[in-house]
């Protein structure tokens, strides 16, 4: 009986059935049977359902549920702010496109592009025109003259001493000194030409530093040596392959420091050839100086003087005609040269001296800027006409330089040179000197 009433599966019909089956009436007992049951089952729902209910607040059900129901509301307000922003950036763009086009219809951009860009050639165009003219506006001035004090007759006296020695009778030197400090001088036949040799060399390095100087030419850009360009005599770059490249400041170098002929024609080539080089000689007030052969030059047509050397070397030491910084690279170079026998000889060892040596046999000659220890500097020019190969003639230039470092280690000028005084030419103090 009790399993009947818990069981929700019990069927009264069936009941029905099998009291008649057994032959038991079913009219009085089992109505009152199967109406407890209907109430009995009526009782025990709303039990069930407080129970579901309160199991469903007991549990974390609706914590679980609650992330599920923001997870699905978050990715549709996701969607809907990117498309906001998606909206308004075309907004603006259209905006802002139909603000150019305003301006674009009352400016013309071609106009101003123009004006802008003419404006900036003719610019560049009168820095051309100043880098072009700046070379000879510098060589103008002051081409002809030196600052020159009086004529040193003590050391003039002590040279041409020299000069009549037996030993030196076959030979003929001729030179020009300069104290730098005061523009006192020595002239020992210095104003007459005479072939070059390799000291042609020393005018070529101040062109090519003046380019260099003036953006025309770069130290770093190649040269190449062709065959055609190759010459023999000093040096080394004649003997590798035709065709390899040297940098413009590696071939100056060579130049100078081993008198590389080869070298000194293809940077004469790079400035133009000799014709430009003369030129521009002459405008440096240089009228002894003049390139007429290919290096070596063995027949002696390339020529110069001491005194025109001394003046290109004073113009640079001044700072006339090349930049700081192309000065001392250029001294620098020059403080290499390997041949040692001539004016570094008359020195002592802490003097320096940067200088360019030239010789064809029958000429010897040495130009340099002397520094002495004591803070003096002068610049000395010195050749030697001698028989092919005589050695004479190196050793009266090593005289000289002795003779000119002594005096003016030990000269202490009565005065210097007042620059209140107008600058006096080289061919007036030489007039002076004659008479």
């Amino acid at each position: 009986m009790s399993r009947r009433m818990i069981n929700s599966s019990y069927n009264p019909q069936n009941s029905v059935n099998n009291n008649n089956y057994s032959g038991h009436s079913t009219d009085g007992k089992s109505t009152s049977r199967r109406q407890h049951i209907n109430s009995i089952s009526r009782m025990g729902r709303p039990t069930k359902q407080l129970s579901r209910q309160s199991q469903r607040k007991s549990t974390p059900i609706v914590s679980t549920r609650l992330p599920d129901r923001r997870r699905k509301k978050s990715s549709p307000n996701l969607m809907n702010v990117v498309f906001l922003y998606i909206l308004r950036l075309g907004i603006m763009g259209v905006g802002v496109s139909a603000i150019v086009g305003t301006i674009l219809t009352v400016f013309d951009p071609t106009g101003l592009f123009a004006a802008y860009f003419n404006s900036s050639k003719s610019t560049t165009s009168e820095q051309s025109v100043q880098s072009e003219k700046k070379i000879p506006t510098k060589t103008v001035n002051n081409t002809t003259t030196i600052p020159l004090g009086k004529e040193l007759i003590n050391l003039k006296t002590k040279l041409e001493k020299i000069a009549s020695q037996e030993k030196y009778i076959k030979v003929s030197p001729r030179g020009w000194f300069i104290d730098l400090d005061n523009g006192n001088y020595v002239n020992l036949n210095g104003e007459n030409y005479l072939s070059a040799a390799s000291t042609i060399k020393i005018p070529v390095l101040v062109a090519f530093f003046e380019e260099v100087d003036a953006g025309r030419i770069y130290l770093d850009e190649m040269l190449t040596m062709d065959k055609e360009i190759i010459t023999g005599g000093s040096g080394s770059m004649q003997y590798q392959k035709p065709g390899t490249k040297f940098s413009a400041l590696e071939t100056a170098t060579k130049m100078i420091v081993i008198s590389d002929n080869t070298a000194t024609d293809m940077l004469i080539r790079r400035l133009g050839g000799k014709e430009i080089l003369n030129k521009r000689f002459k405008e440096w007030g240089l009228t002894k100086t003049e390139i007429n052969n290919r290096l070596p030059d063995l027949e002696g047509t390339n020529i110069t003087s001491p005194k025109d050397l001394v003046k290109l070397l004073v113009r640079v030491e001044r700072g006339d005609l090349l930049t700081v910084r192309s000065r001392d690279r250029m001294l620098g170079i020059m403080k290499k040269t390997r041949t040692k026998t001539l004016l570094p000889q008359g020195l002592e060892r802490d003097a320096i001296i940067s200088h360019k040596t030239g010789d064809i046999g029958t000429i010897l000659g040495d130009a340099g800027i002397i520094d002495i220890p004591t803070g003096k500097r002068y610049i000395g020019a010195v050749f030697a006409e001698r028989s092919y190969n005589d050695v004479m003639g190196r050793m009266i230039i090593q005289d000289f330089s002795h003779t000119v470092y002594q005096h003016f280690k030990w000269y202490k000028p009565n005065q210097s040179i007042k620059h209140e005084k107008p600058v006096q030419s080289v061919q007036e103090a030489t007039v002076e000197t004659e008479h």
